[in-house]
């Protein structure tokens, strides 16, 4: 009859992980180690497996030895990703299209679980966003890690408005009306450049439409107002200056030298009317073109910082904005500003051609 029978099959103690180092270098076998801890000797040959790291000698010899750390540290970071269990369970297919959204098209979680409801796809299961979360946490995903996720939190600042040491170009955002304010109809845009690295002039020229987030980028040689003003007038050749005004009611801007040409930007290059509303921010105020900077992070997801963009193809800037405008969206309800527009239009019986820049 085995010696080892009735033993138990049980959790060891990091003082059990000393112990099985301190008789290991006193040269026990496994056999012997699962006596004086009364545990069965499959649970030390499991623990020797679970803790086994490579060690070099003084001779420069790497050797395989038992190290309690080790152990301890992979029996934790199991103990915490086991939980109750998965409800994603055997669904390969939803986990290869949240790896597949996630690590190639940059969405977030969130946007991940908008678009499988925006696209009507079915899958065995359904999870949410914090259970969505807490998988990545716990490297439920062979191929994402919270690295992989575009956004971490920040805390929030308290904004003070700032004085401005002069006058702006055009009308302040203090006399904008408060119904822009409020994003209670289409057309009122905010206005950005995006820069790239050092010693490249080029800019990216980035228009969000404040109800819908539709986006519109231009590429630009630089970030001098006559370039945004020939970037505009391009647009407004394309669209024609009828269709421009009803598109463009209103842009609201900083303070940057780029926007400085108030009047141009205003008037029209076809009938030499005016074409659009410019509202100019308080300094330092970026959060008063909040829809703005959020365009801008979801662009650097795609260009980071130090990228240049003289190499940007002009297709390449039409594909990451059209990447932003089918992106979904949580403040439009967990659809993208394309789909938002169209159903916009259709409710108002208007065409939505602003869709089809």
């Amino acid at each position: 009859m085995s010696s080892e029978k009735g033993r138990r099959f049980s959790h060891l103690k990091w003082k059990d992980r000393l112990k099985i180092e301190k008789m290991l270098k006193e040269g026990k076998k496994p056999k012997e180690i699962a006596a004086a801890l009364h545990v069965h000797s499959t649970t030390i040959y499991r623990e020797l497996k679970r803790g086994a790291a490579i060690q070099r000698t003084t001779d420069l010899i790497d050797r395989e030895v038992y190290c309690p750390d080790v152990a301890e540290n992979k029996y934790q970071a199991n103990l915490a990703a086991k939980g109750p269990a998965l409800k994603l369970g055997s669904d390969y297919a939803l986990a290869a299209y949240i790896e597949d959204k996630i690590v190639n098209e940059k969405y977030s979680p969130e946007a991940v679980l908008y678009k499988i409801k925006e696209e009507g796809l079915t899958f065995s299961v359904t999870i949410s966003k914090w259970t969505l979360y807490s998988y990545i946490t716990k490297g439920v995903f062979l191929g994402i890690t919270n690295k992989n996720l575009p956004r971490k939190a920040k805390k929030n600042k308290a904004y003070r408005k700032v004085r401005a040491a002069r006058l702006p170009k055009g009308d302040s955002i203090e006399d904008r009306p408060q119904e822009i304010a409020q994003r209670e109809f289409f057309g009122d845009w905010e206005m950005d450049t995006v820069e790239s690295c050092k010693g490249d002039l080029h800019r990216l020229l980035v228009l969000t439409e404040r109800k819908f987030r539709r986006e519109v980028i231009i590429k630009m040689p630089d970030g001098t107002m006559a370039s945004t003003v020939k970037a505009l007038d391009r647009l407004e050749r394309k669209l024609g200056s009828r269709l421009f005004r009803s598109i463009f009611h209103t842009i609201t801007v900083d303070n940057g030298s780029e926007f400085a040409d108030c009047e141009g930007i205003e008037r029209s290059c076809l009938t030499k009317q005016k074409r659009t509303h410019v509202y100019y921010c308080h300094p330092y105020s970026a959060f008063e073109r909040g829809s703005n900077e959020n365009a801008n992070i979801l662009i650097r997801r795609w260009l980071p910082k130090g990228t240049n963009l003289a190499e940007v193809t002009a297709k390449q800037v039409k594909e990451i904005e059209n990447w932003m405008n089918n992106y979904p969206r949580g403040i439009l309800g967990g659809v993208c500003a394309n789909t938002a527009l169209a159903e916009w239009a259709e409710t108002a019986g208007v065409s939505a051609p602003v869709v089809h820049i």
